[in-house]
């Protein structure tokens, strides 16, 4: 099973890269569903024993993640008509090399740090420190108001990598909980979105110039 999960570690760290390196907006949200997928799966092999809290909360992980979020994202682009990010603040060659550098920082950092001994592989911790790091990336660092919620949603499955670990050991309604702050985060996100869409057009996912809008 180890073998599986770190397999599933280094997929979630090379979409990341992949996050960092596109353009497209619908290719962003392909690989935050994909991720989503993965971690349900990764938590499904983490724990020999399955109660049934577990295994509903795997299920709610992947129609949220993988369904839900993902339908919400593609409908909201649809509206906008925004396919691409354009003229991100740090340029996409740029955001690469910034990615591998924080990559071997989360190494680095994460062979200090104690492991979670449910996942049992050295990668379980510099993954989740990554995956934080580039949600926390693309919402710096990228104009479009899309690509910043996808932001969000990559850095809390950095947050769900750490709770992956201990997820057996956790209160059922801290768990739910979570996922509830999650949806409630990006439902809220994509009617803004609509919103913004509807008032001031396209230029409106541009969240650089609405500094300049006014009474």
């Amino acid at each position: 099973m180890t073998g599986i999960i770190e397999t599933l570690l280094i997929f979630i760290v090379l979409s990341n890269l992949l996050l960092l390196g596109s353009s497209r907006i619908g290719v962003y949200i392909k690989v935050v569903a994909l991720q989503g997928i993965m971690l349900a799966g990764m938590l499904f092999l983490a724990h020999s024993e399955r109660h049934l809290h577990l295994l509903f909360l795997i299920l709610v992980t992947m129609i949220l993640k993988g369904w839900v979020f993902p339908r919400l994202l593609f409908q909201a682009v649809r509206q906008a008509g925004v396919r691409r990010e354009v003229e991100p603040f740090v340029g996409f060659n740029l955001s690469l090399l910034i990615g591998i550098a924080g990559w071997g920082f989360s190494l680095w950092i994460g062979g200090r740090l104690p492991l979670p001994e449910t996942l049992g592989t050295d990668l379980t911790v510099p993954t989740a420190m990554f995956t934080i790091f580039v949600g926390m990336f693309l919402i710096i660092a990228r104009r479009n108001a899309i690509t910043q919620v996808l932001g969000y949603l990559v850095m809390e499955n950095g947050i769900y990598v750490f709770g992956a670990a201990v997820a057996g050991a956790q209160p059922f309604l801290v768990e739910m909980g979570m996922l509830l702050d999650i949806f409630v985060a990006v439902f809220v996100m994509v009617i803004t979105l609509f919103q913004i869409n509807r008032e001031i057009g396209e230029i409106g996912m541009d969240t650089s110039r609405l500094a300049t809008l006014k009474d």
